[in-house]
Order: structure tokens, then sequence, then C-alpha cells
């Protein structure tokens, strides 16, 4: 049914509740799994003034070693769980990036804090921005 599926990670202990559910589910499909981090210049979220530019591609780097943490972390979860996988990280806004990724995919599975009211509206949240503009089955897991 799913031969390929692809699990957004960034890292965080939801991610990776998500990951090790995803994981299990490929295991018993036999499908491959593809890890993606989506990282997001900074640049272009917030404004940088000339003086702070130096800062700013330190930051940048800081934020792919994280991502390269991230997709390594994933990589050997999948490998103790003898799932076939493969990751990248990649430059670009969330939500946009991942529907765009997910359109090769059988299966998107991503995990969620599950938050309402004013916490959402604040911090968002990628994986419902996501579920409501890709064209494939998505696999939410709520994070305890």
């Amino acid at each position: 049914m799913y031969k390929t599926i692809l699990m957004p990670t960034d890292g965080s202990p939801c991610s990776l509740q998500a990951l090790e559910h995803g994981l299990s589910l490929a295991k018993t499909l036999g499908a491959k799994v593809h890890f993606l981090y989506v990282l997001e210049n900074p640049a272009q979220a917030i404004w940088i003034a000339p003086e702070s530019v130096p800062y700013g591609l330190e930051l940048l780097e800081d934020l792919k070693k994280a991502g390269e943490e991230a997709i390594a972390k994933a990589l050997s979860l999948a490998q103790e769980k003898g799932v076939e996988a493969t990751g990248e990280v990649k430059e670009g806004v969330p939500i946009p990036t991942i529907v765009e990724a997910a359109k090769g995919f059988d299966l998107l599975v991503m995990g969620t804090h599950g938050r309402t009211g004013l916490d959402k509206l604040l911090l968002g949240s990628v994986t419902e921005g996501v579920l409501h503009r890709v064209g494939i089955p998505v696999l939410v897991v709520r994070c305890r």
C-alpha cells in the first residue's frame, strides 16, 4: 500500500516520536523512508542589519549543523530498525517545501503538539499547514 514514506523532522522530541512510529510502520510495510529537515534561512524570516550579517551567517551554519544532526539521528534510528532510508537538509520555507517534497511519496508522517487557542495562533503549526495543502495521505502522530 505505502512503498515510500516522507518523514519531515526538526530534531525535536515530538518529531522523534513521529519518526519512531513511522519507522515501525515502514518496517511492517517494507517501505522506504526519506527524512527531510527544512532549514529556514533566518535572513529571509527577519530583517538583518548590515552590521549583523556575520552573525547571521554564523547562525545559518549553526542551523545547518542542527539539521545535519537531526538527519543523522533519524538515519541511525532507521538503521537500528532495519528500514531503508535516505535523508536531506533542504533550505526553504517549511510548509511549501514539505508540500512540494511530498509529491514524490505515498505517505507523509509528521508529529504535532496538538496546541490550541493562543498557543496555536502564536506558534503556528507546520503539520496543520501541510495537512491542508498536501495531496497524499498524512499520518499525524500526536506527541505526549
